[in-house]
This record gives structure tokens, C-alpha cells and sequence, in this order.
């Protein structure tokens, strides 16, 4: 199993889809080249929708990678709105920060280097909107950081939770048996939270949304 939805609704999807801008097309392109691990478009898209309705004044990202979703955020944020994003590879923000400079969002993206689970600690100031896509093993961890900074009403936006369908499989391969397992724990912290409203829907890789209606953290 490698996919959420079938082969003919992806391709649907992928015809129905608005044209996009240059940059966001060679991204795509870069990651695929290079196997980098970004978001699926339509999850970005879907992402975007968020952000725009939503209208969060300081958002939150785990993992920007070469800051493809970062761009695509930052796009939809009001005048006054930020984006923090945190990033552990050097090679990675190098790149990041070349294409932030061609998207002219330099002023709206705040890059932070280093491992989350060190940096999340030393932010005080609580965020509307929180986007975690990180390394998988580290998500219960990274969870339970950032509810405290994650103001009530506001939203956690979580990639990767059906992981290529595995997650729900009943025969998953050698190769991707830890990472499933790990997914599926997190899953059943993530629905059973009695601090986040959840929700976990097929779209990309599998997104979890959830909404703080408790402080208590």
C-alpha cells in the first residue's frame, strides 16, 4: 500500500489543480529530484485554505526542510502575521533562505536552527497556529512541548499521520514496520487528547488537525 486515495482521484486532483506560481512548481520539481521530504501539494493547498480562514497572527513550523510549506504559509499570512520556522539541517535552511529571498518574504519568515526538543522549550510567547512535520519518532515528544505554546482555540496542523497508508494496513513491509508503529501511537495520543479536539483526515500523507480547548498543559 502506497497510497491514500486511488491512482484515478489523484490524477483527477491533480488536473482540477489552479495554476501555480514558478517557484512553487521548481520546488515541487527540487524535492522530487532530490528526495526531499516536503508536503504533498494538495495537502500544502489544503494548508494554505487553512491559514487564509484561520488568519493566525504567529504561526509555528517544525521542520520547513528547503521551506516549501514555509513559502506557501507565509503567502497567506495578514501584514502584521509571522512565521517561525525550525529547521536542524544547515544544508537545508542554505536553501530555504534562497528561495524565502526569491519569494520576497524574507520579513515574514523567522528561521531558528537547531533540534526542536532544545529550541520549543525557550519559546515563551504562545502561537495561533502550529504546523509539525518533523522526524516521526520525535512526535509524542514534540506534542507534548508544544501544547503549552499553543494558545487555546488556536490550531495543530500534523502531517504524515496515515504514513503512505501504512498506518492502517494490515501487512505492512519489514522496511516500514517501526515508522508505522510509531505513527499509530502517536495517532491514538493524538484522537484520545483531552486537550485538543481532533481529527484526522486522508488528504496528502494523512493530516491531523487539532484544535486546544483546554489550557490545562
Amino acid at each position: 500500500m502506497k497510497r491514500i486515495v486511488l491512482q484515478t482521484q489523484e490524477k483527477y486532483l491533480e488536473k482540477m489543480r489552479a495554476k501555480q506560481e514558478d517557484l512553487t512548481l521548481k520546488m515541487e520539481a527540487y524535492a522530487q529530484d532530490n528526495l526531499v521530504p516536503i508536503l504533498n501539494w494538495n495537502a500544502a493547498d489544503f494548508l494554505e485554505v487553512m491559514i487564509r480562514a484561520y488568519k493566525p497572527k504567529r504561526v509555528l513550523e517544525i521542520g520547513m526542510a528547503i521551506g516549501y510549506s514555509s513559502i506557501r504559509i507565509a503567502r497567506q499570512l495578514k501584514a502584521k502575521s509571522v512565521l517561525h520556522a525550525i529547521e536542524k539541517s544547515n544544508a537545508n535552511i542554505k536553501l530555504a533562505a534562497q528561495y524565502i529571498n526569491k519569494a520576497g518574504l524574507d520579513d515574514k519568515i523567522k528561521i531558528f536552527q537547531g533540534d526542536a526538543l532544545e529550541i520549543i522549550p525557550d519559546l515563551k510567547k504562545k502561537y495561533d497556529f502550529i504546523f509539525l512535520d518533523a522526524d516521526k519518532q520525535d512526535y509524542e515528544k514534540l506534542f507534548n512541548l508544544l501544547l503549552p505554546i499553543l494558545k487555546k482555540n488556536g490550531i495543530i496542523f500534523i502531517d504524515n499521520l496515515l504514513w503512505h497508508g501504512y498506518a492502517a494496513a494490515r501487512k505492512v513491509p519489514a522496511k516500514e514496520n517501526k515508522s508505522a508503529q510509531v505513527i499509530r501511537s502517536f495517532n491514538k495520543l493524538f484522537m484520545n487528547s483531552p486537550l485538543v479536539k481532533s481529527i484526522i483526515i486522508p488528504v496528502g500523507d494523512g493530516i491531523g488537525i487539532g484544535v486546544k480547548v483546554k489550557n490545562d498543559c
